[in-house]
């Protein structure tokens, strides 16, 4: 195996990921010595996973989403191993679908699902597996906008190329999520404890984009989103996490003349990398 990851890792370019679903453990657990292969030819990918190393962690499910609040950090490095594998098997994998709010590793939520629910593989004649769109639309909200990464799987048929009908079922995905970020209304970004931006006169909005700079790291631990009407400020979303990327969705548009976010407890200055407004294309 040793020589398969030379291969893989050597003849290809640069890697941006490569996921061992097990297998991946050390000599000192009796298994190959792939980690030390992968460090030497890709110095600049992620690996996933071993005792010893995971620079990303798996989900907790394969549904493609995460539940929320998820937060990119984990207690301790690796993915197992004594006094780690039983926490993090607790509970229904509890600890890999929260994440650690207050953890000392970086290590961001994978969603996984494959296209085809729920097949791994290739079969002839399975089209009907396909997730539908609302079913897609519904992950990327719940894993992107959970502060989580979405991977799904595709899967080539007998020719190596991927199925028409697969291929299709992505181009309306991507077309969906697109149109769905089409309308934004306004942005801001900036730091400290409160952020208010002016929303158009003849706007509104059902959808709210937060970001943090997590080159800052993850600082907020709870906040809330107030717009400002004829009689003041009403909230209109809360929450723990924003990360990466926290995406709320609203029952009803909103209109307003100003967008207050109050960052009400935080480790450390937060650092909101954006604060947008959407309005969802009519369906």
């Amino acid at each position: 195996i040793e020589a398969e990851v030379a291969e893989i890792c050597g003849r290809y370019g640069p890697l941006f990921e490569l996921w061992f679903d097990g297998g991946a453990h050390g000599p000192a657990q009796g298994g190959p010595d792939v980690q030390s292969v992968f460090e030497r030819l890709q110095p600049d990918c992620l690996f996933y996973h071993n005792h010893d190393r995971a620079d990303a962690r798996w989900g907790g499910t394969e549904s493609g989403t995460v539940p929320y609040p998820c937060w990119a950090r984990m207690p301790f490095a690796g993915s197992g191993g004594p006094g780690k594998t039983e926490r993090i098997n607790a509970n229904d994998f509890q600890l890999l679908k929260h994440g650690d709010e207050d953890g000392s590793v970086w290590c961001p939520a994978m969603s996984d699902a494959p296209l085809r629910n729920h097949e791994w593989f290739w079969d002839e004649g399975d089209e009907h597996k396909l997730y539908p769109l609302a079913s897609l639309i519904e992950m990327y909200y719940r894993s992107v906008g959970h502060n989580s990464t979405l991977i799904m799987g595709l899967t080539p048929d007998r020719r190596g190329l991927i199925p028409e009908a697969d291929a299709r079922r992505c181009r309306e995905w991507g077309a969906a999520i697109r149109s769905a970020f089409d309308g934004r209304c306004v942005a801001a970004a900036g730091e400290g404890e409160q952020l208010i931006l002016d929303v158009p006169e003849d706007g509104s909005f059902d959808q709210i984009v937060l970001q943090e700079d997590i080159r800052q790291g993850e600082r907020v631990r709870q906040y809330s989103v107030e717009a400002e009407g004829p009689h003041g400020w009403h909230a209109i979303a809360a929450g723990s996490c924003i990360g990466h990327k926290r995406i709320h969705r609203l029952d009803t548009p909103v209109q307003g003349r100003r967008l207050r976010l109050r960052v009400e407890r935080a480790v450390a200055v937060p650092q909101i990398q954006q604060l947008a407004l959407f309005e969802r294309a009519a369906s």
